[in-house]
């Protein structure tokens, strides 16, 4: 997070991320403690911009499960349940990866439909093909959850159909049955406590 919505944080924004993200993956998909990443230019803690910087040293300091900088390589690694940045890289690494997607997907068309024996691999190979591209159904993964309001916010692609929309209704349904709102609340507040009391 955040995938669009803040383009300029600051650090203490980047942090809230965290602690919201950190806090929707533990009550949604029931995990104890998510760990959670800083997407950066690399993973040594001397590499970004001051605002990444100083997100990472309050994040070592929040007592969540922060494993540090993660580099975008590692978006798809399974290195943190939760990637913080702002709204101008996340969208930056969302619109990437979807041309990417949509470019392989191209060229493996394109492969299969050179010649008779490449049409006839592609017939054998249809059953390892579609469960890839079942895996990896975008539609599946439409709804981005707007955290930090009052109520559950799932945002639904532009370009959704039926199919995916549904998945983003069972998405909210899912975060509305979590007592997540509760969560992130409680957990945000814990955070400001002790800088209002050093205020």
């Amino acid at each position: 997070l955040d995938l669009g919505a803040n383009v300029d944080c600051s650090p203490e924004h980047l942090l809230q991320f965290g602690i919201m993200g950190s806090s929707l993956v533990s009550a949604v998909e029931h995990r104890d403690r998510p760990t959670v990443g800083i997407l950066n230019i690399g993973q040594e803690e001397i590499k970004g911009n001051d605002v990444v910087k100083r997100a990472a040293e309050l994040l070592w300091d929040s007592g969540l499960n922060f494993v540090g900088n993660i580099e975008g390589d590692g978006l798809y690694k399974g290195q943190a349940d939760v990637i913080v940045c702002d709204g101008f890289v996340g969208n930056v690494a969302l619109k990437s990866s979807e041309g990417l997607a949509q470019l392989l997907a191209t060229f493996l068309r394109q492969e299969f439909r050179r010649n008779l024996f490449t049409k006839l691999a592609a017939l054998i190979a249809l059953p390892v093909v579609s469960r890839f591209k079942s895996r990896v159904d975008h539609r599946k993964y439409n709804g981005a959850t707007l955290l930090g309001l009052k109520g559950i916010v799932v945002k639904s692609h532009g370009s959704a159909d039926v199919f995916s929309f549904g998945f983003a209704l069972q998405r909210a349904a899912e975060e509305a049955r979590s007592g997540v709102l509760a969560r992130i609340s409680e957990r945000v507040a814990q955070r400001q406590q002790p800088l209002l009391e050093t205020a």
